[in-house]
């Protein structure tokens, strides 16, 4: 590596050259419009031997047509027809977010949530399959994935095909001749669970932005109530994909005697950067939509926009290039037309699509609550130590008719004076330069990690990962198997996907049925 200053000499000697006034025999070339010209050639463009523009010639109209853009004229009608649903609609124009018939159970025991929300009561929307035998032994826990419903496969009162339908049924993965498998709509959502668009008792208005912070375990806590109150003692299996495989992680450490078997699919054991700084993308682009309004739209235009985005963001995350490089290359929707800046190659129209399917289907304010609750997951046993301490305090204050509060009366949060700055380069004793702090995915979990899964010790388990994915890269998984293992678990099977195996990336939870299905089938047998 050249040494800096050798670099800042040649530096000034470069700034040196460039300030010298031009020779007769260099012209200087100035750009105006598309024209290229030699400053020589007009004297009225010289100024001291400095670069300076001309101006074009004149006019009568534009040099080129303005361009036309569908993609957003879309978007404005579809804010029209918003409005003038508003105005004849006393209800407004948000849409009702159901996926069709579900059970609910009502609970009216308050829930104490990890940051000190509370929720007064709460509803909890199921779906279940399968017959459950005598003592109730038989059950499975399916945990969804961010913005699934509860209805993973068809039944009598809702027969659309569920989100996972080829994998529950008579002999197949989750078999329904052999278990009793309920799926829930975490608390946090719109698909008939409490969450941000419901009703806060305690007013009679919607919750929007005043509904409290949600973890993992919040969402959990409230699964296990409808597990009491259904008289279920112990699952045979909790089992969940992505948000779900982290769910299926943190049921067992919640409830260890509660909880026979573990299956976890392409998620993690603790939220890491980059699907982080993903979820946070999606959040800013739906939070920066005029209608969204700081939450409280409801009544008024939803902020689709923001919406379709975030989806567009999303959908790039849970496929991989390999795919996309098959199915769409670098074709265009129509050649024979020019280029747009609208969608216009075929996979800008199936991300704009994604979007614009999904823009009306889900409430804002939950992709909001549910992804952030994505992002303070952590099982490390630190992070179990605060929270409990944090319970414990909020409990205490309940007992002395003090309601803890999760919202901005309780919120200290500042962004920093300065900017994030990247940590300089420092030189070792041989004067090779290396970074301050190394992170090598992959490497054996921390201790932290693997004392928070102590509690899974005697767990069988299941985990999957996918080469392709790059929203939770297989890595996770494998940090995962090991962080059990080195926690005591001698029953951990651990599978990996590779991209010839399934070039389909995050989304291989939901298509893959001879491997992920096939492999969880054997392993709950």
């Amino acid at each position: 590596m050249r040494p800096r200053s050798q670099l800042a000499a040649r530096l000034r000697q470069a700034s040196k050259a460039l300030s010298q006034k031009p020779s007769s025999s260099s012209p200087v070339f100035s750009v105006a419009a598309s024209t290229i010209l030699p400053v020589s050639a007009s004297p009225k463009a010289v100024n001291h031997g400095r670069q300076v523009h001309t101006q074009p010639p004149r006019r009568s109209g534009a040099s080129n047509p303005a361009m036309v853009f569908p993609c957003l004229d879309a978007i404005e009608t579809r804010s029209a027809n918003l409005k003038k649903e508003a105005r004849s609609d006393s209800s407004g124009p948000e849409p009702s977010y159901t996926a069709g018939a579900t059970q609910i159970y009502h609970c009216d025991v308050p829930l104490l949530l990890d940051w000190g929300g509370v929720l007064p009561e709460f509803d909890i929307a199921y779906e279940s399959w399968g017959e459950m035998n005598a003592d109730k032994s038989n059950v499975i826990l399916l945990h969804t994935g961010l913005s699934a419903s509860s209805h993973a496969h068809s039944t009598p009162a809702n027969p659309q095909p569920g989100w996972w339908e080829k994998f529950i049924g008579p002999g197949l993965s989750l078999d329904t001749n052999k278990y009793h498998v309920i799926c829930t709509n975490v608390i946090g959502g719109c698909y008939g669970s409490t969450g941000p668009s419901s009703v806060d008792p305690a007013d009679g208005h919607l919750y929007a932005t005043r509904f409290p912070i949600l973890t993992m375990e919040d969402m959990v806590r409230a699964q296990f109530r409808l597990l009491d109150n259904l008289g279920v003692k112990k699952l045979y299996a909790s089992v969940g994909s992505s948000m779900g495989g982290m769910q299926s992680l943190a049921a067992g450490v919640l409830f260890p005697d509660r909880v026979g078997r573990i299956v976890s699919i392409s998620g993690c054991a603790r939220s890491h950067p980059y699907s982080i700084a993903m979820r946070h993308t999606q959040r800013q682009v739906l939070m920066m939509d005029p209608n969204w309004n700081r939450g409280f739209y409801y009544g008024h235009v939803p902020p689709h926009a923001g919406m379709k985005l975030a989806r567009e963001i999303a959908t790039v995350t849970y496929r991989s290039g390999p795919e996309w490089e098959q199915r769409f290359a670098r074709r265009r929707a129509d050649p024979s037309k020019p280029p747009a800046l609208c969608p216009d190659f075929l996979i800008e129209t199936y991300l704009d699509h994604a979007g614009e399917k999904f823009c009306l289907t889900y409430d804002p304010n939950s992709l909001l609550y549910v992804s952030k609750a994505m992002d303070l997951f952590d099982l490390g046993l630190e992070n179990q130590r605060l929270a409990a301490a944090r319970r414990k305090e909020h409990q205490d204050q309940m007992k002395h008719g003090v309601i803890p509060s999760g919202g901005d009366s309780t919120c200290t949060l500042t962004l920093p004076d300065k900017p994030y700055e990247e940590v300089e380069e420092s030189t070792d004793l041989d004067g090779e330069a290396t970074e301050n702090v190394k992170v090598q995915p992959g490497s054996k979990p921390p201790q932290d990690l693997i004392s928070g899964l102590r509690a899974l010790r005697d767990h069988p388990a299941l985990v999957m990962g996918v080469a392709s994915d790059i929203l939770f890269p297989a890595w996770q998984q494998r940090e995962i198997a090991e962080a059990l293992r080195l926690a005591g678990n001698r029953n951990v099977a651990h599978f990996e996907l590779s991209e010839e195996q399934s070039m389909f990336g995050h989304d291989t939870f939901l298509l893959d049925v001879k491997n992920v299905g096939g492999s969880i089938k054997n392993f709950l047998e």
